[in-house]
């Protein structure tokens, strides 16, 4: 049980777990989670804390695959610049170690956004709290559990 699940849960959200061993010289997570778990990567979405210009963390949900455009994340949450957030932040304010953060469960809520591509998919893979550790879920559940907006983020 993690945070993300026990929220999953308590809102009855139906959701599956697929576990994996992960690798600790894996250097990018989410492409190790789609691979092990043998998933196309345009199904499996990893979570990056950013901090805007004004302080504020948000977070980005988008395909393992891709590479997040910051302009863009800063525009769908009304502001001027976007950069990644340090580590200490993320942790601090997430809850999560780096590489299982989770979208859902985290300790601070955060604005959040999934890119668009998420919302025609039967279901999306997104890390259930901890490395090695995926949720399966629908991407409308996804929206709804973390109050999110899909938008256009790569």
């Amino acid at each position: 049980m993690t945070p993300a699940t026990k929220m999953l849960d308590k809102a009855k959200i139906p959701y599956r777990l697929h576990e994996y061993q992960h690798d600790a010289n894996a250097g990018a997570y989410g492409l190790e989670a789609a691979a092990k778990l043998q998933l196309p990567a345009e199904w499996v979405f990893k979570t990056l804390v950013a901090e805007l210009d004004n302080g504020n963390l948000v977070v980005a949900i988008i395909p393992v695959d891709k590479k997040l455009n910051l302009k863009q994340l800063a525009k769908a949450a009304k502001a001027k610049k976007a950069a990644m957030a340090a580590p200490e932040k993320v942790q601090r304010s997430t809850g999560y170690v780096l590489g299982g953060v989770s979208p859902i469960g985290q300790k601070k809520r955060l604005a959040t956004f999934i890119d668009e591509s998420a919302e025609p998919l039967p279901q999306i893979y997104v890390s259930g709290g901890r490395r090695g550790l995926d949720i399966e879920l629908m991407p409308t559940d996804l929206k709804e559990v973390t109050q999110a907006r899909f938008v256009s983020l790569v």
